[in-house]
């Protein structure tokens, strides 16, 4: 039986805890206090997060995408095959080492995404971005963490709450998609969209593809083309 090797590890800034990369043969796993958060062989909804989001703005002959939130690289993959050759995408991920080992020993499960000339990474918290961006993106797609119940930092759950919903509301073209991956579902978290002026649909997404895997939650929440009162 082949086991678990420690290839590297990665601090998280600001936590005092670090992401661990393991192999075994051909798999390869990113855990954080012995739990797991990713896996090479379970990465269908994280490819679902931009499947769904990049038919919303297919029309778009240069559309600009935000990814926070890098893994494995297989959502950034997957925007690049549906996306288009006049798309540009943005990479924010603030571990990293998780950008070195998607150049390293994670490169070729994604199909070496990052080499691709449309991809641009910055090493910096997705929230800093979206901060300074007004009416800069078509899409914004969040892997980060597990989502609106966060495991890796206490930063991240700035992104799920309403500052951090009315910054990439701000952040997105009129017509524009976020789109939110998380490990489960989240009670509540379709009407805090709506209260922030998305209109929201909620998606399950098997973890493996083809009806396998545990399930997993996607939201596509759309800032309406022409303004939509908020309620407070």
């Amino acid at each position: 039986m082949i086991r678990w090797e420690l290839i590297d590890r990665g601090r998280v800034p600001g936590e005092g805890k670090d992401l661990l990369l393991y192999r075994r043969g051909e798999e390869y796993a990113i855990r954080v206090d012995g739990v797991e958060l990713m896996n090479s062989r379970v990465h269908a909804s994280e490819e679902a997060l931009a499947e769904l989001a990049c038919p919303r703005i297919a029309g778009r002959s240069r559309p600009r995408i935000l990814i926070g939130g890098l893994g494995m690289g297989f959502t950034t993959a997957a925007a690049l095959r549906h996306a288009g050759a006049g798309a540009r995408l943005i990479v924010a991920e603030v571990v990293p080492a998780v950008v070195a080992w998607n150049r390293g020993p994670l490169a070729h499960l994604a199909g070496r995404p990052l080499e691709d000339p449309r991809v641009k990474v910055r090493e910096i918290d997705v929230a800093v971005i979206l901060r300074a961006g007004r009416e800069a993106y078509d899409a914004i797609l969040l892997d980060v963490d597990n989502g609106p119940a966060g495991l890796t930092r206490a930063d991240n759950d700035w992104l799920y709450a309403p500052a951090g919903l009315r910054a990439s509301y701000a952040a997105l073209r009129p017509g524009g998609v976020l789109a939110i991956w998380s490990v489960a579902p989240e009670p509540g978290f379709s009407r805090r969209l709506r209260r922030e002026g998305f209109a929201v649909e909620e998606i399950s997404a098997r973890a493996r593809g083809s009806g396998a895997g545990g399930q997993r939650t996607i939201w596509l929440a759309e800032r309406p083309a022409a303004p939509a009162s908020r309620r407070r």
